[in-house]
Protein backbone atom coordinates (compact mmCIF):
# COMPACT_ATOMS: atom_id res chain seq x y z
CA UNK A 1 0.00 0.00 0.00
CA UNK A 2 2.89 2.36 0.76
CA UNK A 3 4.27 1.97 -2.78
CA UNK A 4 0.84 2.75 -4.23
CA UNK A 5 0.61 5.93 -2.13
CA UNK A 6 4.12 6.98 -3.25
CA UNK A 7 3.17 6.31 -6.88
CA UNK A 8 0.00 8.40 -6.55
CA UNK A 9 1.80 11.29 -4.85
CA UNK A 10 4.58 11.44 -7.43
CA UNK A 11 2.18 11.11 -10.34
CA UNK A 12 -0.20 13.74 -8.95
CA UNK A 13 2.57 16.23 -8.17
CA UNK A 14 4.11 16.03 -11.65
CA UNK A 15 0.72 16.11 -13.34
CA UNK A 16 -0.76 19.03 -11.37
CA UNK A 17 2.44 21.10 -11.05
CA UNK A 18 4.76 20.07 -13.89
CA UNK A 19 8.04 21.95 -13.76
CA UNK A 20 8.80 21.42 -17.44
CA UNK A 21 5.44 21.94 -19.16
CA UNK A 22 5.96 25.25 -20.95
CA UNK A 23 7.35 26.73 -24.13
CA UNK A 24 11.14 26.56 -24.41
CA UNK A 25 12.69 29.57 -26.05
CA UNK A 26 15.69 28.79 -28.23
CA UNK A 27 15.18 25.02 -28.22
CA UNK A 28 17.61 23.26 -30.52
CA UNK A 29 15.38 20.27 -31.26
CA UNK A 30 11.64 19.77 -31.22
CA UNK A 31 9.61 16.65 -31.95
CA UNK A 32 5.95 15.73 -31.58
CA UNK A 33 5.04 12.45 -29.95
CA UNK A 34 1.53 11.04 -30.31
CA UNK A 35 -0.23 8.10 -28.70
CA UNK A 36 -3.32 7.69 -30.90
CA UNK A 37 -4.78 4.93 -28.72
CA UNK A 38 -5.65 7.38 -25.93
CA UNK A 39 -5.06 10.82 -27.44
CA UNK A 40 -1.79 11.77 -25.72
CA UNK A 41 0.01 14.40 -27.78
CA UNK A 42 3.20 16.15 -26.66
CA UNK A 43 5.84 18.28 -28.30
CA UNK A 44 9.22 17.74 -26.67
CA UNK A 45 11.77 20.54 -26.93
CA UNK A 46 15.42 20.08 -26.00
CA UNK A 47 18.38 22.43 -25.80
CA UNK A 48 21.60 20.47 -26.28
CA UNK A 49 25.11 21.88 -26.00
CA UNK A 50 28.28 19.83 -26.49
CA UNK A 51 26.32 16.59 -26.20
CA UNK A 52 24.64 17.59 -22.91
CA UNK A 53 20.93 18.22 -22.46
CA UNK A 54 21.07 21.66 -20.85
CA UNK A 55 17.33 22.34 -20.86
CA UNK A 56 14.08 20.74 -21.89
CA UNK A 57 10.35 21.32 -21.86
CA UNK A 58 7.18 19.87 -23.28
CA UNK A 59 3.79 21.12 -24.35
CA UNK A 60 0.63 19.28 -25.20
CA UNK A 61 -2.19 17.33 -23.66
CA UNK A 62 -2.78 13.85 -22.44
CA UNK A 63 -3.56 11.62 -19.53
CA UNK A 64 -1.96 12.06 -16.12
CA UNK A 65 0.54 9.26 -16.75
CA UNK A 66 1.86 10.67 -20.04
CA UNK A 67 2.15 14.20 -18.67
CA UNK A 68 3.75 13.21 -15.37
CA UNK A 69 6.13 10.76 -17.04
CA UNK A 70 7.39 13.44 -19.48
CA UNK A 71 7.93 15.88 -16.61
CA UNK A 72 9.74 13.28 -14.47
CA UNK A 73 11.89 12.31 -17.47
CA UNK A 74 13.02 15.89 -17.99
CA UNK A 75 13.88 16.24 -14.28
CA UNK A 76 16.10 13.19 -14.69
CA UNK A 77 17.84 13.92 -17.99
CA UNK A 78 18.52 17.67 -17.88
CA UNK A 79 22.23 18.05 -17.16
CA UNK A 80 23.09 14.61 -18.55
CA UNK A 81 24.85 13.59 -21.72
CA UNK A 82 23.04 12.10 -24.69
CA UNK A 83 24.50 8.68 -23.82
CA UNK A 84 23.39 8.88 -20.17
CA UNK A 85 19.88 9.94 -21.18
CA UNK A 86 19.59 7.09 -23.69
CA UNK A 87 20.79 4.58 -21.08
CA UNK A 88 18.25 5.85 -18.53
CA UNK A 89 15.55 5.67 -21.18
CA UNK A 90 16.48 2.04 -21.84
CA UNK A 91 16.27 1.28 -18.10
CA UNK A 92 12.89 3.02 -17.92
CA UNK A 93 11.53 1.03 -20.86
CA UNK A 94 12.79 -2.24 -19.38
CA UNK A 95 11.26 -1.29 -16.01
CA UNK A 96 7.89 -0.72 -17.69
CA UNK A 97 8.25 -4.14 -19.31
CA UNK A 98 9.03 -5.69 -15.92
CA UNK A 99 12.60 -6.55 -16.95
CA UNK A 100 14.78 -4.08 -14.99
CA UNK A 101 16.48 -4.92 -11.70
CA UNK A 102 16.00 -3.00 -8.46
CA UNK A 103 19.45 -1.34 -8.66
CA UNK A 104 18.72 -0.07 -12.16
CA UNK A 105 15.32 1.22 -11.10
CA UNK A 106 16.96 3.17 -8.27
CA UNK A 107 18.93 5.08 -10.92
CA UNK A 108 15.62 6.34 -12.30
CA UNK A 109 14.90 8.26 -9.09
CA UNK A 110 11.26 9.44 -9.17
CA UNK A 111 10.66 7.72 -12.51
CA UNK A 112 10.87 4.46 -10.57
CA UNK A 113 7.48 5.35 -9.08
CA UNK A 114 5.99 4.46 -12.47
CA UNK A 115 7.12 0.85 -12.07
CA UNK A 116 3.52 -0.33 -11.48
CA UNK A 117 2.54 0.75 -14.98
CA UNK A 118 4.00 -2.59 -16.07
CA UNK A 119 0.84 -4.13 -14.57
CA UNK A 120 -1.41 -1.86 -16.66
CA UNK A 121 -0.76 -2.80 -20.31
CA UNK A 122 -3.15 -0.17 -21.67
CA UNK A 123 -1.08 2.57 -19.96
CA UNK A 124 2.40 1.49 -21.08
CA UNK A 125 2.29 3.64 -24.24
CA UNK A 126 1.23 6.61 -22.10
CA UNK A 127 4.21 6.20 -19.77
CA UNK A 128 6.81 5.79 -22.52
CA UNK A 129 5.58 8.53 -24.89
CA UNK A 130 7.94 11.26 -23.67
CA UNK A 131 10.84 8.82 -23.36
CA UNK A 132 10.30 7.46 -26.87
CA UNK A 133 10.11 11.00 -28.26
CA UNK A 134 13.37 11.93 -26.50
CA UNK A 135 15.02 8.78 -27.87
CA UNK A 136 14.04 9.75 -31.41
CA UNK A 137 15.60 13.19 -30.99
CA UNK A 138 18.81 11.89 -29.40
CA UNK A 139 19.32 8.94 -31.76
CA UNK A 140 18.95 11.21 -34.77
CA UNK A 141 21.00 14.21 -33.61
CA UNK A 142 23.52 13.82 -36.38
CA UNK A 143 20.82 13.68 -39.06
CA UNK A 144 18.37 16.12 -37.48
CA UNK A 145 18.22 19.69 -38.59
CA UNK A 146 18.42 22.15 -35.75
CA UNK A 147 15.17 23.92 -35.03
CA UNK A 148 15.32 27.45 -36.35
Amino acid sequence: MENRTFYNEILTEHNVRPAHKHALENADFSLEGVNPSCGDDIVLNLKIENGVIVDGAFEGDGCAISQASADIMLDLVIGRTKEEALRLSDVFRRMIQGAAGDEEIEELEEAGALRDVSRMPARVKCAVLGWHTMDEILRNLDNAAKKR
